[in-house]
Protein backbone atom coordinates (compact mmCIF):
# COMPACT_ATOMS: atom_id res chain seq x y z
CA UNK A 1 0.00 0.00 0.00
CA UNK A 2 1.19 3.49 -0.79
CA UNK A 3 2.73 5.44 2.07
CA UNK A 4 0.09 8.07 1.27
CA UNK A 5 -2.42 5.85 3.10
CA UNK A 6 -0.15 4.84 5.98
CA UNK A 7 -1.58 7.49 8.27
CA UNK A 8 -5.07 7.65 6.77
CA UNK A 9 -8.31 5.87 7.67
CA UNK A 10 -11.02 4.54 5.35
CA UNK A 11 -13.68 7.07 4.39
CA UNK A 12 -15.95 7.91 7.31
CA UNK A 13 -13.95 6.02 9.94
CA UNK A 14 -12.68 7.69 13.12
CA UNK A 15 -10.17 7.10 15.89
CA UNK A 16 -11.21 7.52 19.52
CA UNK A 17 -8.43 8.90 21.70
CA UNK A 18 -8.09 7.95 25.39
CA UNK A 19 -9.75 11.02 26.92
CA UNK A 20 -12.81 10.75 24.68
CA UNK A 21 -12.91 6.98 25.14
CA UNK A 22 -13.02 7.28 28.92
CA UNK A 23 -15.79 9.88 28.78
CA UNK A 24 -17.75 7.71 26.36
CA UNK A 25 -17.32 4.73 28.64
CA UNK A 26 -18.76 6.69 31.56
CA UNK A 27 -21.73 7.78 29.45
CA UNK A 28 -22.27 4.22 28.23
CA UNK A 29 -22.26 2.82 31.74
CA UNK A 30 -24.71 5.41 33.06
CA UNK A 31 -27.16 4.86 30.23
CA UNK A 32 -26.81 1.09 30.31
CA UNK A 33 -27.58 1.01 34.03
CA UNK A 34 -30.64 3.22 33.52
CA UNK A 35 -31.98 1.01 30.74
CA UNK A 36 -31.42 -2.15 32.78
CA UNK A 37 -33.22 -0.61 35.74
CA UNK A 38 -36.31 -0.28 33.54
CA UNK A 39 -36.31 -4.02 32.87
CA UNK A 40 -34.63 -4.10 29.45
CA UNK A 41 -32.09 -6.86 28.82
CA UNK A 42 -29.00 -6.29 26.70
CA UNK A 43 -27.97 -8.66 23.93
CA UNK A 44 -25.34 -8.80 21.20
CA UNK A 45 -25.64 -9.71 17.54
CA UNK A 46 -22.90 -10.38 14.97
CA UNK A 47 -21.31 -7.47 13.12
CA UNK A 48 -21.77 -9.53 9.93
CA UNK A 49 -25.22 -10.62 8.74
CA UNK A 50 -26.57 -12.20 5.57
CA UNK A 51 -27.55 -9.67 2.93
CA UNK A 52 -30.63 -11.67 1.95
CA UNK A 53 -32.05 -11.45 5.47
CA UNK A 54 -30.90 -8.51 7.57
CA UNK A 55 -29.43 -6.55 4.65
CA UNK A 56 -32.61 -6.56 2.59
CA UNK A 57 -34.88 -6.15 5.63
CA UNK A 58 -33.04 -3.03 6.80
CA UNK A 59 -34.44 0.38 5.91
CA UNK A 60 -30.93 1.60 5.02
CA UNK A 61 -30.35 2.25 1.31
CA UNK A 62 -28.58 -0.53 -0.55
CA UNK A 63 -25.73 1.76 -1.66
CA UNK A 64 -24.95 2.47 1.99
CA UNK A 65 -24.35 -1.18 2.85
CA UNK A 66 -20.85 -2.58 3.31
CA UNK A 67 -20.96 -5.88 1.39
CA UNK A 68 -18.50 -8.78 1.21
CA UNK A 69 -18.49 -12.46 0.27
CA UNK A 70 -17.78 -15.39 2.56
CA UNK A 71 -15.89 -18.48 1.43
CA UNK A 72 -19.11 -20.15 0.31
CA UNK A 73 -20.01 -17.22 -1.95
CA UNK A 74 -22.80 -15.83 0.26
CA UNK A 75 -23.17 -12.06 0.33
CA UNK A 76 -22.74 -10.59 3.81
CA UNK A 77 -23.25 -7.08 5.12
CA UNK A 78 -21.83 -5.18 8.05
CA UNK A 79 -24.94 -4.51 10.13
CA UNK A 80 -26.33 -1.11 9.03
CA UNK A 81 -28.69 -0.78 11.99
CA UNK A 82 -29.74 -2.82 15.01
CA UNK A 83 -33.49 -3.08 14.55
CA UNK A 84 -33.24 -5.72 11.82
CA UNK A 85 -30.75 -8.00 13.67
CA UNK A 86 -32.79 -7.79 16.87
CA UNK A 87 -35.97 -8.58 14.92
CA UNK A 88 -34.19 -11.67 13.53
CA UNK A 89 -33.18 -12.83 17.02
CA UNK A 90 -36.59 -12.11 18.54
CA UNK A 91 -38.49 -13.89 15.77
CA UNK A 92 -36.33 -17.00 15.87
CA UNK A 93 -35.49 -17.41 19.56
CA UNK A 94 -37.59 -15.21 21.82
CA UNK A 95 -41.11 -14.97 20.46
CA UNK A 96 -42.55 -17.11 23.26
CA UNK A 97 -41.51 -14.44 25.78
CA UNK A 98 -43.44 -11.51 24.23
CA UNK A 99 -43.72 -8.73 25.11
CA UNK A 100 -39.91 -8.70 25.03
CA UNK A 101 -37.85 -5.75 26.29
CA UNK A 102 -34.42 -5.83 24.68
CA UNK A 103 -31.51 -3.39 24.58
CA UNK A 104 -28.20 -3.08 22.76
CA UNK A 105 -24.95 -1.15 22.68
CA UNK A 106 -23.23 -1.68 19.36
CA UNK A 107 -21.48 -0.19 16.35
CA UNK A 108 -23.31 0.04 13.02
CA UNK A 109 -21.84 0.62 9.57
CA UNK A 110 -23.10 2.74 6.68
CA UNK A 111 -20.92 3.47 3.65
CA UNK A 112 -20.44 7.11 2.66
CA UNK A 113 -20.15 8.13 -0.98
CA UNK A 114 -17.90 11.11 -0.19
CA UNK A 115 -16.35 12.73 2.84
CA UNK A 116 -18.89 15.07 4.35
CA UNK A 117 -18.16 14.76 8.03
CA UNK A 118 -20.54 11.85 8.44
CA UNK A 119 -19.12 8.70 10.03
CA UNK A 120 -19.38 5.36 8.29
CA UNK A 121 -19.10 3.60 11.65
CA UNK A 122 -20.85 4.85 14.75
CA UNK A 123 -22.07 3.55 18.08
CA UNK A 124 -25.70 3.31 19.15
CA UNK A 125 -27.41 2.48 22.40
CA UNK A 126 -31.07 1.65 22.15
CA UNK A 127 -34.05 -0.40 23.18
CA UNK A 128 -36.78 -2.38 21.45
CA UNK A 129 -40.07 -3.49 22.98
CA UNK A 130 -41.51 -6.26 20.81
CA UNK A 131 -45.00 -7.67 21.17
CA UNK A 132 -46.85 -4.76 22.80
CA UNK A 133 -49.32 -2.56 20.92
CA UNK A 134 -50.18 -0.43 23.94
CA UNK A 135 -49.64 3.33 23.70
CA UNK A 136 -48.47 3.10 27.32
CA UNK A 137 -45.40 1.33 25.93
CA UNK A 138 -44.65 4.26 23.62
CA UNK A 139 -44.95 6.62 26.59
CA UNK A 140 -42.64 4.35 28.59
CA UNK A 141 -39.99 4.45 25.87
CA UNK A 142 -40.02 8.23 25.64
CA UNK A 143 -39.83 8.48 29.44
CA UNK A 144 -36.90 6.04 29.41
CA UNK A 145 -35.23 8.11 26.70
CA UNK A 146 -35.58 11.22 28.87
CA UNK A 147 -34.19 9.53 31.98
CA UNK A 148 -31.29 7.96 30.05
CA UNK A 149 -30.21 11.31 28.62
CA UNK A 150 -30.54 13.08 31.96
CA UNK A 151 -28.53 10.40 33.77
CA UNK A 152 -25.86 10.66 31.07
CA UNK A 153 -25.46 14.33 32.03
CA UNK A 154 -27.47 16.04 29.29
CA UNK A 155 -29.48 18.85 30.84
CA UNK A 156 -31.17 20.58 27.90
CA UNK A 157 -32.81 18.67 25.08
CA UNK A 158 -36.14 18.50 23.28
CA UNK A 159 -38.06 15.58 21.81
CA UNK A 160 -40.02 16.26 18.63
CA UNK A 161 -43.04 13.97 18.47
CA UNK A 162 -44.96 13.08 15.33
CA UNK A 163 -47.25 10.46 13.82
CA UNK A 164 -46.73 9.18 10.30
CA UNK A 165 -50.47 8.56 9.96
CA UNK A 166 -51.38 12.27 10.07
CA UNK A 167 -49.19 13.20 7.09
CA UNK A 168 -50.15 10.09 5.13
CA UNK A 169 -53.87 10.75 5.60
CA UNK A 170 -53.59 14.34 4.40
CA UNK A 171 -51.35 13.57 1.44
CA UNK A 172 -53.41 10.66 0.16
CA UNK A 173 -56.70 12.55 0.56
CA UNK A 174 -55.46 15.63 -1.30
CA UNK A 175 -52.83 14.26 -3.70
CA UNK A 176 -54.30 10.84 -4.36
CA UNK A 177 -51.13 9.00 -5.44
CA UNK A 178 -48.06 7.70 -3.60
CA UNK A 179 -45.77 9.28 -6.19
CA UNK A 180 -47.12 12.80 -5.63
CA UNK A 181 -47.12 12.25 -1.88
CA UNK A 182 -43.48 11.10 -1.99
CA UNK A 183 -42.39 14.45 -3.44
CA UNK A 184 -44.03 16.36 -0.59
CA UNK A 185 -42.64 13.92 1.99
CA UNK A 186 -39.12 14.55 0.69
CA UNK A 187 -39.44 18.28 1.37
CA UNK A 188 -40.63 17.58 4.92
CA UNK A 189 -37.92 14.98 5.54
CA UNK A 190 -35.27 17.53 4.54
CA UNK A 191 -37.06 20.17 6.67
CA UNK A 192 -37.14 22.34 3.56
CA UNK A 193 -40.32 24.17 4.50
CA UNK A 194 -39.73 27.00 2.01
CA UNK A 195 -39.39 24.44 -0.78
CA UNK A 196 -42.50 22.66 0.45
CA UNK A 197 -44.55 25.87 0.34
CA UNK A 198 -43.35 26.70 -3.18
CA UNK A 199 -44.07 23.17 -4.38
CA UNK A 200 -47.59 23.18 -2.94
CA UNK A 201 -48.31 26.55 -4.54
CA UNK A 202 -47.22 25.17 -7.91
CA UNK A 203 -49.58 22.18 -7.78
CA UNK A 204 -52.78 22.14 -9.81
CA UNK A 205 -55.10 22.02 -6.84
CA UNK A 206 -57.97 24.05 -5.53
CA UNK A 207 -57.15 26.86 -3.10
CA UNK A 208 -58.86 24.84 -0.36
CA UNK A 209 -56.64 21.79 -0.96
CA UNK A 210 -53.51 23.96 -1.08
CA UNK A 211 -54.47 25.58 2.19
CA UNK A 212 -55.02 22.13 3.63
CA UNK A 213 -51.50 21.01 2.63
CA UNK A 214 -49.93 24.21 3.90
CA UNK A 215 -51.76 23.82 7.19
CA UNK A 216 -49.52 20.84 7.94
CA UNK A 217 -46.70 23.31 8.63
CA UNK A 218 -48.75 24.70 11.51
CA UNK A 219 -48.74 21.35 13.27
CA UNK A 220 -45.63 22.13 15.30
CA UNK A 221 -45.68 23.27 18.91
CA UNK A 222 -47.29 22.39 22.22
CA UNK A 223 -50.45 20.51 23.07
CA UNK A 224 -52.50 23.09 21.13
CA UNK A 225 -51.42 21.15 18.03
CA UNK A 226 -53.79 18.37 19.08
CA UNK A 227 -56.70 20.82 18.88
CA UNK A 228 -55.72 21.85 15.34
CA UNK A 229 -55.46 18.20 14.28
CA UNK A 230 -58.84 17.48 15.84
CA UNK A 231 -60.41 20.24 13.75
CA UNK A 232 -58.71 18.95 10.59
CA UNK A 233 -59.94 15.41 11.25
CA UNK A 234 -63.49 16.58 11.82
CA UNK A 235 -63.63 19.00 8.87
CA UNK A 236 -62.10 16.59 6.35
CA UNK A 237 -63.44 13.33 7.74
CA UNK A 238 -60.00 11.81 8.22
CA UNK A 239 -59.27 8.61 10.06
CA UNK A 240 -59.18 9.61 13.73
CA UNK A 241 -56.98 6.70 14.88
CA UNK A 242 -53.70 8.66 14.65
CA UNK A 243 -55.19 11.58 16.57
CA UNK A 244 -56.47 9.31 19.33
CA UNK A 245 -53.05 7.66 19.67
CA UNK A 246 -51.40 11.06 20.05
CA UNK A 247 -53.96 12.11 22.67
CA UNK A 248 -53.43 8.87 24.61
CA UNK A 249 -49.66 9.22 24.33
CA UNK A 250 -49.75 12.79 25.64
CA UNK A 251 -51.71 11.62 28.68
CA UNK A 252 -49.15 8.89 29.24
CA UNK A 253 -46.28 11.38 29.05
CA UNK A 254 -48.01 13.51 31.66
CA UNK A 255 -48.34 10.47 33.93
CA UNK A 256 -44.61 9.78 33.53
CA UNK A 257 -43.89 13.45 34.23
CA UNK A 258 -41.84 14.07 31.07
CA UNK A 259 -44.23 16.19 28.99
CA UNK A 260 -42.02 19.27 29.42
CA UNK A 261 -39.38 17.63 27.22
CA UNK A 262 -41.79 16.97 24.34
CA UNK A 263 -43.14 19.18 21.55
CA UNK A 264 -45.26 18.11 18.62
CA UNK A 265 -44.00 18.17 15.05
CA UNK A 266 -46.47 16.39 12.81
CA UNK A 267 -44.36 17.19 9.73
CA UNK A 268 -41.79 14.74 11.08
CA UNK A 269 -40.64 12.23 8.46
CA UNK A 270 -37.93 9.65 9.19
CA UNK A 271 -35.36 8.16 6.81
CA UNK A 272 -36.39 4.81 8.31
CA UNK A 273 -39.26 3.73 6.09
CA UNK A 274 -40.64 1.07 8.42
CA UNK A 275 -42.33 3.39 10.94
CA UNK A 276 -46.08 2.88 11.04
CA UNK A 277 -47.34 5.35 13.65
CA UNK A 278 -45.80 7.39 16.45
CA UNK A 279 -42.23 8.53 15.79
CA UNK A 280 -39.88 10.99 17.46
CA UNK A 281 -36.46 12.62 17.32
CA UNK A 282 -34.39 14.26 20.06
CA UNK A 283 -32.30 17.40 19.62
CA UNK A 284 -29.90 19.25 21.89
CA UNK A 285 -27.49 22.20 22.09
CA UNK A 286 -27.84 23.49 18.55
CA UNK A 287 -26.62 20.22 17.01
CA UNK A 288 -27.85 20.09 13.43
CA UNK A 289 -28.74 16.41 13.43
CA UNK A 290 -30.93 14.43 15.84
CA UNK A 291 -28.90 12.64 18.48
CA UNK A 292 -31.62 10.02 18.87
CA UNK A 293 -34.80 8.81 17.22
CA UNK A 294 -37.42 6.13 17.50
CA UNK A 295 -40.99 5.12 16.93
CA UNK A 296 -43.46 2.34 16.28
CA UNK A 297 -42.87 -0.23 13.53
CA UNK A 298 -45.77 -2.65 13.80
CA UNK A 299 -45.28 -4.38 10.42
CA UNK A 300 -41.52 -4.82 10.39
CA UNK A 301 -41.29 -8.25 12.01
CA UNK A 302 -43.48 -9.75 9.30
CA UNK A 303 -40.25 -9.81 7.25
CA UNK A 304 -39.12 -12.47 9.73
CA UNK A 305 -42.46 -14.33 9.61
CA UNK A 306 -43.78 -12.93 12.88
CA UNK A 307 -46.77 -10.61 12.83
CA UNK A 308 -46.37 -8.63 16.04
CA UNK A 309 -46.19 -4.94 17.00
CA UNK A 310 -42.98 -3.26 18.12
CA UNK A 311 -41.53 0.08 19.14
CA UNK A 312 -38.07 1.33 20.08
CA UNK A 313 -35.45 4.07 20.02
CA UNK A 314 -31.74 4.50 19.36
CA UNK A 315 -29.28 7.14 20.58
CA UNK A 316 -26.15 8.05 18.63
CA UNK A 317 -23.30 8.04 21.14
CA UNK A 318 -21.10 10.32 19.01
CA UNK A 319 -23.79 12.99 18.75
CA UNK A 320 -24.60 12.69 22.43
CA UNK A 321 -20.92 13.27 23.20
CA UNK A 322 -21.00 16.40 21.04
CA UNK A 323 -24.06 17.64 22.91
CA UNK A 324 -22.36 17.01 26.27
CA UNK A 325 -19.43 19.20 25.26
CA UNK A 326 -15.70 18.84 25.71
CA UNK A 327 -14.69 15.89 27.91
CA UNK A 328 -13.15 16.72 31.26
CA UNK A 329 -9.42 16.37 31.81
CA UNK A 330 -8.05 12.91 32.47
CA UNK A 331 -5.50 14.23 34.99
CA UNK A 332 -6.95 12.02 37.69
CA UNK A 333 -4.12 9.49 37.61
CA UNK A 334 -1.46 9.19 40.27
CA UNK A 335 2.04 8.29 39.17
CA UNK A 336 4.79 6.46 41.05
CA UNK A 337 8.17 7.16 39.49
CA UNK A 338 10.74 4.67 40.69
CA UNK A 339 14.32 3.69 40.20
CA UNK A 340 15.09 0.01 39.48
CA UNK A 341 16.25 -0.80 43.02
CA UNK A 342 12.89 0.33 44.44
CA UNK A 343 10.66 -1.35 41.87
CA UNK A 344 9.22 -3.94 44.28
CA UNK A 345 8.38 -1.22 46.81
CA UNK A 346 6.66 0.81 44.07
CA UNK A 347 4.67 -2.22 42.94
CA UNK A 348 3.43 -2.91 46.46
CA UNK A 349 2.51 0.72 47.02
CA UNK A 350 0.64 0.90 43.70
CA UNK A 351 -1.28 -2.23 44.66
CA UNK A 352 -2.38 -0.64 47.97
CA UNK A 353 -3.42 2.60 46.26
CA UNK A 354 -5.41 0.77 43.59
CA UNK A 355 -7.12 -1.18 46.35
CA UNK A 356 -8.28 2.18 47.71
CA UNK A 357 -9.85 3.02 44.35
CA UNK A 358 -7.10 5.24 42.98
CA UNK A 359 -5.79 5.02 39.40
CA UNK A 360 -2.04 4.57 39.50
CA UNK A 361 0.62 4.53 36.81
CA UNK A 362 3.93 2.83 37.53
CA UNK A 363 6.89 4.22 35.59
CA UNK A 364 10.59 3.56 35.88
CA UNK A 365 12.31 6.93 35.71
CA UNK A 366 15.02 5.71 33.35
CA UNK A 367 12.42 5.25 30.57
CA UNK A 368 11.48 8.94 30.43
CA UNK A 369 13.13 11.51 28.17
CA UNK A 370 11.36 14.67 29.40
CA UNK A 371 10.54 14.29 33.09
CA UNK A 372 8.72 17.62 33.50
CA UNK A 373 6.49 17.06 30.47
CA UNK A 374 5.64 13.52 31.57
CA UNK A 375 4.84 14.56 35.15
CA UNK A 376 2.55 17.37 33.98
CA UNK A 377 -0.05 14.82 32.82
CA UNK A 378 -0.76 13.53 36.33
CA UNK A 379 -2.71 14.77 39.30
CA UNK A 380 0.05 13.71 41.70
CA UNK A 381 3.56 12.31 41.19
CA UNK A 382 5.54 10.50 43.89
CA UNK A 383 9.20 9.69 43.46
CA UNK A 384 10.72 6.48 44.80
CA UNK A 385 14.37 6.92 43.84
CA UNK A 386 17.68 5.55 45.03
CA UNK A 387 17.99 2.87 47.64
CA UNK A 388 15.65 2.85 50.62
CA UNK A 389 18.53 3.64 52.98
CA UNK A 390 19.71 6.56 50.86
CA UNK A 391 16.23 8.07 50.86
CA UNK A 392 15.85 7.71 54.63
CA UNK A 393 19.23 9.30 55.29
Amino acid sequence: MSKLFMFEKPLGMRDTLPLVYETKQTVRNLMQKTIQNWGYQFLETPALEYYETVGQASAILDQQLFKLLDQQGHTLVMRPDMTAPIARVAATKLRQQAPIRLAYLANVYRAQQREGGRPAEFEQIGVECIGSSSISTDAELIALLVESLKNAGLEEFQISLGHIGIVQNVFMKVLGTKERAAICRKFLYEKNYVGYREHVKSLRLSSIDKRYLLQLLDLRGGKEVLEIVSEMVEENRLDSKALQELVDLWRGLIDFGVEQYVTFDLTLISHMSYYTGILFEVYANQIGFPLGSGGRYDNFLEKFEWKTPATGFAIRIDRLMEALGEPSSSESFHCLLFSPERRKEAIEKAKRMRGEGLRVVLQEIGGIEDLDLFASHFKEVEYLLGSRKETES
